[in-house]
């Protein structure tokens, strides 16, 4: 046996340490893969794309968040057209789209192992590439349930990322195994997820069709944030809604449990049938009702319930049709 064992080996005492930087905290790093997975026609790709409205224009993602700097964002689709689809939609959402950029492969399709990807993002200082679905970038010759075929496309998928600083979500799709973990039913390898520092669900409310949720089910960088709403309106279109009390699996089962907030609304409209009551009674008999503070506060903004102060306590009121 060879005598010739140097390894190349790094001290951790010369590595400098460095926090993390988010596209949005804690959902989406920067320098990192982020997957955001969902039935389809669920909103996957709607809510990326007024995320992208957001962060090209440096307006807040919504209400409450800080203006940001204006980013280029590299989209990539295989599955709808730029010009009918995908162009409009940007449009509605408000984004710039001079900084929305597209590798054409009209003639050469785009896969994970490209060297076009690091051209582009040396070419634009993109800080946000998009591949959407994932299944359309494997590539025709790899086997996307293998992980030894799946590892290192996403191993070097993420170098990419940390060398440019960038944030890389790929939206997927799920399989049909409803009685799965969220965790597993992405489609394909684990190794997707395994290599993914933040992974997302998105899905919508059983007994509300326009209500769709975003549930954080991995993430490494950050303690994990509590799941969002937003509304697909055919009238109104896209509207954040806001904190939602259900978890990814709650969400995909269409558990009871995650009604947790219709039901806390519903005690709303009935303690409040009759007009304003005080503000501690109502927090006392959502306790004795089983609905948690959280639920009760997102309840209570959803229906917008106004709070006034008369004397020496608060009271709660519908609001006036």
């Amino acid at each position: 046996m060879s005598k010739n064992t140097d390894v190349k080996l790094i001290s951790m005492d010369t590595i400098p340490i460095e926090e993390v930087t988010w596209l949005l905290k804690p959902f989406i790093p920067y320098g990192k893969i982020t997957i955001i997975q969902g039935d389809p026609g669920e909103g996957k790709t709607t809510l990326v794309l007024q995320i992208i409205a957001a962060r090209t224009t440096g307006r807040p993602i919504w209400d409450g968040l800080p203006e940001t700097e204006r980013i280029h964002v590299i989209y990539q689709t295989a599955e709808d057209g730029l010009s009918d689809t995908i162009k409009p939609r940007l449009v509605a959402a408000g984004a710039d789209c001079a900084r929305v950029l597209v590798i054409d492969d009209s003639e050469k399709a785009l896969t994970l192992d490209d060297d076009r990807l690091e051209q582009a993002l040396e070419q634009t200082g993109a800080r946000l590439v998009v591949l959407d679905p994932i299944q359309g970038y494997i590539g025709s010759g790899v086997d996307m349930h293998r992980a030894n075929e799946i590892r290192p496309l996403m191993h070097r998928l993420a170098k990419l990322a940390e060398k440019y600083s960038c944030a890389v979500i790929l939206i997927g799709h799920m399989n049909k195994n409803s009685g799965d973990k969220s965790s597993y039913r992405g489609l394909g390898s684990i190794d997707f997820q395994a290599a993914a520092r933040s992974v997302l669900v998105v899905g919508r409310i059983k007994d509300d069709p326009t209500l769709r949720v975003v549930c954080p089910t991995k993430s490494s960088l950050a303690p994990e944030g509590k799941a969002v709403a937003f509304r697909l309106d055919p009238e109104q279109g896209f509207q954040w809604v806001g904190q939602y009390d259900i978890s990814a699996d709650e969400l995909l089962s269409g558990s009871s449990r995650g009604h947790k907030m219709r039901a806390a609304q519903d005690f709303l409209r009935e303690i409040l049938a009759d007009g304003a009551v005080p503000q501690t009674e109502i927090e006392t008999a959502a306790e004795k009702a089983g609905i948690k503070p959280k639920t009760l506060r997102n309840a209570r903004y959803e229906l917008g319930v106004v709070s006034s102060k008369v004397g020496r306590q608060w009271m709660w009121a519908l609001p006036e049709e």
